[in-house]
């Protein structure tokens, strides 16, 4: 019996409690391999589809997959605040087959995705794993995203995203591309560059905004030669990129470490605590006002050169 299945056997004394709950109001919304869409979407019938289950639950509610399946049929569209999860042992599958698998658009949503798989369909039109414009917060914990032709995850505008424990593995372009204002916080992850990928993370600014990026305890693992592990890159006079890297490796791309402006705009990258190896070039500092700092306890080896100068800076 399924690690699902057999969730389902022991809570379902506890669901039959709690029957007479009013449709409308279902914190807790239930899908499975087997359920129906016409169902209610509660754990002793559950719905088969995300979009079911995500017009049946709260805001602020929670959606769990009870056993292993995919659970979309096209870009699951999130509108409300919620927390998608697999239940320990099953997984949890969200297909991209044309356009981004994961669409947020709306503004102040509280999302988190848990134990997922989010994967391309194989001849399909995918885009992003995870696209989200909307100035809202979005956590992805223990999930898998990969194989995706574009970003493994899309942030543009002001909204704050959170990647903890998660592998994004052989995407086309960034793991994470970040624009114009989000504030961004990867830790305890893995990023796997795919062949020709453009690399790890990307901290873009383009217009009046400052991109913020922080990065901890994770590996960064490229094709070299291609792609950065971390690139930041502010466009005009009013883009600021602040992006800050420690005890993390970076190793097997054309850039480690890069930090650029257009001679406008600012750009600054710290480094504390990392290693820096087997890149074609361990760092690259271009612009006026661009600089990369280093607080002197990283290491740096068989990087092939580096472009431009880093600034040491005391540990405080």
């Amino acid at each position: 019996m399924s690690a699902g299945k057999s969730f389902r056997l022991v809570a379902s004394l506890f669901a039959c409690a709690v029957l007479s709950t009013p449709a409308h109001a279902v914190f807790r919304a239930y899908l499975a391999s087997d359920g129906l869409d016409t169902n209610p979407c509660t754990l002793v019938a559950p719905c088969r589809l995300l979009p079911a289950a995500l017009a049946a639950v709260d805001d602020g509610g929670e959606i769990w997959m009870l056993d292993s399946a995919n659970y979309n049929t096209a870009t699951v569209n999130i509108g409300k605040s919620v927390s998608i999860l697999a239940v320990p042992g099953a997984i949890g599958s969200i297909l991209g087959t044309s356009g981004p698998a994961v669409s947020i658009t709306a503004a102040g949503l509280q999302v988190a995705l848990r134990n997922l798989v989010i994967i391309a369909q194989a001849g399909g039109s995918a885009t992003h794993g995870i696209s989200m414009t909307g100035a809202s917060n979005l956590s992805v914990e223990h999930c898998l995203i990969a194989n995706m032709p574009s970003h493994g995850i899309s942030i543009v505008g002001t909204g704050k995203l959170k990647v903890a424990h998660s592998i994004l593995r052989y995407n086309g372009d960034y793991a994470v591309y970040a624009q114009n204002g989000p504030r961004v916080e990867v830790t305890s992850s893995q990023v796997l560059a795919g062949l020709g990928g453009a690399g790890g993370i990307n901290a873009y600014a383009t217009g009046n905004s400052t991109t913020v990026v922080t990065v901890s305890d994770s590996v960064f693992s490229g094709n070299s030669p291609g792609g950065h592990a971390i690139y930041g890159f502010a466009t005009i006079s009013t883009g600021i990129i602040r992006i800050a890297v420690t005890r993390s490796t970076l190793e097997g791309f054309t850039y480690g470490l890069r930090c650029e402006t257009t001679d406008v705009g600012s750009a600054e990258l710290s480094v504390s605590a990392s290693t820096i190896t087997n890149n074609s070039l361990g760092w690259r500092v271009n612009g006026i006002d661009a600089v990369i700092y280093t607080l002197g306890n990283n290491h740096f080896t068989n990087n092939f050169s580096n472009n431009g100068s880093m600034t040491a800076t005391p540990l405080m």
